[in-house]
């Protein structure tokens, strides 16, 4: 096996939001022929695993099945761009993946929607919107959050008038 399918099994594709969770943890026996050669390397270890992690390693497998060419190619230079991080950096990474995890489905299906949204702006929006950002004292993006938990919790009427209030002021 590869050792960017291997990484992709332990790494980037064990995380996923739609596979069943299995019961009880799965024999090697139980693992189809093509399973087991692509989990080779976890064969001599696959029974001590915790069940969470083989069902990472089950599902992470399916979805790399399930992938076409440019959906693989892009999974490589993930991993080239992962293996090069620092390892500061991924400790990093992986907190903020675990504190991803441990939100309410509602708010992680936000934060998804919100990141789909900023991809596909336009390279320089997204840049400004970038620079906007970093600018911003830590007061200010307080403040900022502040305002869009107002503006989510708004009624459309108010909405409506906070929207006509910005026309006001910035037609001067």
């Amino acid at each position: 096996m590869s050792k960017v399918c291997r990484f992709l099994l332990l790494f980037g594709l064990g995380v996923t939001f739609t596979q069943p969770v299995f019961a009880q943890g799965t024999t090697w026996q139980d693992l189809t022929p093509d399973q087991q050669r692509v989990l080779k390397p976890f064969a001599d270890r696959w029974e001590q695993l915790p069940t969470e992690r083989q069902e990472r390693l089950l599902n992470g497998l399916e979805r790399w099945k399930n992938m076409t060419p440019d959906e693989r190619k892009t999974a490589r230079q993930r991993l080239e761009k992962w293996r090069n991080l620092p390892p500061e950096k991924r400790a990093q990474m992986r907190k903020r993946l675990d504190r991803f995890m441990s939100l309410p489905e509602d708010d992680r299906k936000a934060i998804r929607d919100r990141f789909r949204w900023f991809r596909d702006l336009p390279p320089g929006k997204r840049e400004k919107l970038r620079q906007r950002w970093k600018n911003m004292s830590p007061a200010d993006r307080q403040r900022f959050r502040e305002r869009r938990e107002r503006w989510r919790n708004a009624t459309p009427e108010q909405r409506r008038m906070i929207r006509e209030r910005l026309r006001q002021r910035f037609s001067r």
